[in-house]
């Protein structure tokens, strides 16, 4: 699978982790960086490129860091197709894939450690969407949301 990874200037900390155990796990990484806490780097813009890699077909899926993970789960959740949630449990970093089909996991480096973003990102990609009632119900009424509000 192919998995776009983005991090702000607070999320750095854990690219390392989170890349490792991405590669551990035989994924095709699309590095969207930053790879440097220097400069600040805003979570909006991070998310945007992610978005769009998937979007555009060029990742399946992705992992999103920023400080809190809230921000990026925010601006991720405003585009298009992109179903992005805050996971700081195992729980969740699977269920929202397997009942609500996200597609972003975003993380908060200064919330949790370089394990638990390792076994959270191993949860998230293990997971598949359940498909059938009611879930597919439910995204449905998702995605009629979304072109509703996109449109005015």
């Amino acid at each position: 699978m192919k998995i776009a990874v983005a991090f702000d200037h607070r999320g750095v900390h854990l690219r390392d982790r989170v890349l490792e155990t991405l590669s551990g796990a035989g994924q095709d990484v699309v590095d969207l960086g930053t790879d440097t806490d220097a400069k600040r780097i805003d979570y909006p813009d991070k998310a945007r490129e992610l978005g769009e890699a998937i979007q555009q077909g060029g990742a399946e899926r992705g992992v999103l860091v920023c400080g809190s993970g809230v921000g990026a789960a925010v601006a991720a959740s405003k585009m298009r197709g992109i179903r992005a949630a805050i996971c700081h449990d195992v729980y969740s970093a699977h269920q929202g894939v397997e009942h609500d089909d996200m597609n972003v996991l975003c993380l908060g480096s200064e919330v949790i450690g370089p394990s638990l973003a390792a076994d959270l990102v191993r949860a998230f990609l293990a997971a598949r969407f359940a498909g059938g009632e009611p879930y597919v119900g439910r995204l449905r009424k998702v995605e009629a949301m979304e072109r509703q509000m996109s449109n005015g």
